[in-house]
């Protein structure tokens, strides 16, 4: 198969329109049709037409109360002091020969057609009437007192629901009270996801058999399965396809057959086994190859004559069939799902009457400055948090393939084509994938890595507070700096003052002068060298760096742990320059781990609890404290008393001391500094 590349770069909006103006031609830009579900089956799906009531609802005059049930003119000059007393009846003949007659009833009952008004039983005292038994009230009522009349709640022929509306739990009762069983929706657009790609593996396999290198598990078909689910379609997730032009194709032709749109994953660049475009060339028509949008710019839009693979030259020709949809999604985690939200779930709205889906949004300050390729529209994940008076959006991890990067962000911001970024401080608008009321109860630390702070967020999630504590690992100085502008509730600090000895009370004089500071110890923990298992290079102390013939990864500039081993190798006499792979910088301990075992590195500085991690071996070196640094005004206000409850909890130290390196004595200390 010939290699192939883009047919066009095209922008996000001209892709759109070829889309829509190819489904409206093929009578495909609008709703599905019908189909009559009983009403229990109806909650979440779309009206195709108008409800009227078929009955009035009450369909008669009812009592509201228990009770009894008489006339309001002839309560009148009833009084605390002048009772009147009501012959007890049980038909309309009676009712009729008495001069003041009332009738036992129960909520919900039929009022008697002779009757208007109803008190209430704990309103009446039984007594004897001249002609039987009675009762006898004390307040005059007025017509329809305690009386729900026929159609109070909707009258035969009135409207009940709309075309086009999405049913509720509320409106399948309205819908039974009004005299259905059941109702007209929109069909569930059916969705087939064909996963492609001879590197993948399904996730029970992975678990069954392990993974080799070069093998990749497969969950995009999962992500998109649930987000089609979501949008109200049905999903079917296809086994994968290896890298075949003709088993793709097979695939797809197959898959035409009975569904309404077909997500065919990965194989849409413009590799030498990337075979989507060619394979809706082949079946079909191709619209668009390649969008100018990141991430998920390999986008192909296409449709497919479902009976075109059955036609030879003296075959009798299928019935005719409308074509079926088919979306080229790109193989990276980020850009399948963000595909989805862009281009799938607008057009699976619109198959069922409804307008595309508009998130939440919040107006919040960059809080950095944001490169974006000219000519792209690009849509940029970011942590959102509150801080004080101001609501703060921090851009995330770029990589397509970084799906973590998606379960962490609290929202999308939209930076259109032809601008080349924004500059920190600007105000952006952010599309939300949380309430803004858990955005308010969001808990910002940034600062340096530490896995007690997972511990931390997991523990207040169990303890139903409603708090959500999400951190960014930028190094202990950045965390400081971000302090000093007001973008966190708190942040991870473990700077050794070499004059000292001391912990972090230096450095936060320094860096947050004019303020009230207070640290709140968190742990101690060791540092050391982290090594393959066997320590085959023998490093046995912090000199061993040094020389040229270690390899190490680093953390990055501003981290706690690169100011330990600059000080160290400074009381050695060892220069950066004599350290292989000084400058290869890693943002957190278990990514310098992550680095070791793969190979790329000898050794790195990091705790023993990322080691472990990855079953690798541990060189102890030394012990640090690690702070955390709050500003008094933030330790002081209720938002953080939940998380600062947890470090006097037992079953969260248990937990903590559990992970190996970790020292939960000093936790809960307090030290207040006045900068």
């Amino acid at each position: 198969m010939k290699r192939h590349v883009y047919l066009e770069d095209i922008p996000l909006t001209e892709a759109q329109k070829a889309l829509q103006t190819a489904l409206a031609k093929a009578g495909l830009w609008g709703p599905l049709a019908a189909e009559v579900v009983p009403i229990a089956e109806a909650n979440g799906r779309i009206t195709a037409t108008a409800v009227w009531a078929k009955l009035s609802a009450p369909h008669y005059h009812a009592s509201a109360m228990d009770g009894y049930a008489l006339r309001a003119q002839d309560t009148a000059g009833a009084t605390e002091t002048s009772p009147l007393r009501f012959s007890l009846v049980t038909s309309p003949e009676e009712a009729e020969r008495s001069r003041r007659p009332a009738q036992a009833v129960n909520t919900g009952h039929p009022l008697p057609s002779w009757a208007n008004a109803v008190v209430m039983i704990e309103h009446t005292q039984t007594v004897s009437a001249e002609d039987g038994p009675g009762i006898e009230i004390r307040a005059a009522l007025p017509p329809w007192h305690h009386v729900r009349p026929m159609g109070e709640d909707m009258v035969a022929t009135e409207l009940v629901l709309p075309a086009n509306h999405k049913l509720r739990p509320v409106d399948l009762g309205a819908l039974a009270g009004s005299g259905h069983a059941t109702v007209s929706v929109y069909k569930r657009p059916s969705v087939a996801i064909i996963p492609t790609g001879s590197e993948l593996v399904s996730g029970e396999t992975a678990v069954a058999q392990g993974i080799a290198p070069g093998q990749i598990i497969e969950y995009n078909s999962l992500v998109l399965a649930a987000q089609v689910a979501d949008w109200g379609g049905l999903p079917t997730r296809w086994p994968i396809v290896a890298d075949d032009f003709v088993a793709i194709k097979t695939a797809v032709t197959q898959a035409a057959q009975t569904h309404d749109l077909i997500l065919l994953n990965a194989g849409s660049s413009a590799g030498s086994e990337d075979y989507t475009a060619h394979v809706v060339a082949d079946l079909g028509q191709l619209l668009v190859h390649g969008v100018a949008v990141r991430p998920g710019h390999p986008v192909i839009l296409g449709l497919i004559d479902p009976h075109s693979a059955l036609r030879t030259p003296h075959s009798k020709l299928p019935a005719p069939h409308p074509p079926v949809p088919i979306i080229g999604v790109p193989g990276y985690p980020v850009s399948a799902a963000l595909t989805g939200e862009i281009f799938v779930e607008p057009l699976l709205a619109r198959w069922q009457g409804q307008p595309p889906y508009e998130p939440p949004t919040i107006s919040a300050t960059l809080t950095r400055k944001l490169n974006s390729p000219t000519g792209d529209d690009d849509f940029v994940r970011v942590a959102v948090g509150k801080v004080g008076d101001k609501v703060l959006a921090t851009p995330m991890n770029r990589g397509a393939g970084v799906i973590t990067s998606l379960v962490r962000a609290d929202g999308l911001l939209h930076v259109p084509r032809f601008s080349e970024g924004l500059e920190a401080g600007t105000n952006v608008t952010v599309h939300l994938y949380r309430t803004p009321r858990e955005i308010e109860r969001t808990l910002v630390a940034i600062g340096s890595h530490d896995l007690t702070l997972d511990l931390l967020a997991q523990f207040l999630a169990e303890k139903g507070s409603g708090l959500r504590l999400a951190s960014a690992n930028v190094g202990s100085l950045g965390g400081l700096m971000a302090l000093r502008r007001g973008e966190a509730h708190f942040g991870g600090c473990h700077l050794l003052d070499p004059d000292t000895g001391i912990y972090n009370e230096s450095y936060v004089r320094r860096y947050l002068p004019g303020q009230e500071i207070v640290l709140v110890t968190l742990v101690g923990r060791e540092q050391g060298w982290i090594v393959p298992p066997g320590n085959p290079r023998g490093l046995a102390d912090w000199a061993d760096a040094g020389g040229g013939d270690i390899r190490i990864v680093n953390r990055q500039r501003g981290a706690g742990t690169r100011v330990l081993l600059d000080y160290e190798l400074g009381r050695r006499g060892i220069q950066a320059a004599d350290v292989a792979g000084y400058d290869h910088e890693e943002y957190t301990h278990l990514a310098v781990a992550a680095a070791v075992a793969s190979g790329t590195a000898d050794a790195g500085l990091g705790i023993r609890a990322a080691a472990r991690a990855l079953q690798l071996d541990f060189v102890p070196l030394t012990h640090e404290q690690y702070d955390l640094v709050l500003p008094g005004a933030v330790y002081e206000s209720d938002l953080l008393q939940p998380l600062l409850a947890l470090l006097a909890d037992d079953g969260f130290k248990t937990a903590v001391a559990a992970l190996p390196g970790y020292d939960v004595s000093p936790m809960g200390q307090v030290r207040r500094i006045t900068t």
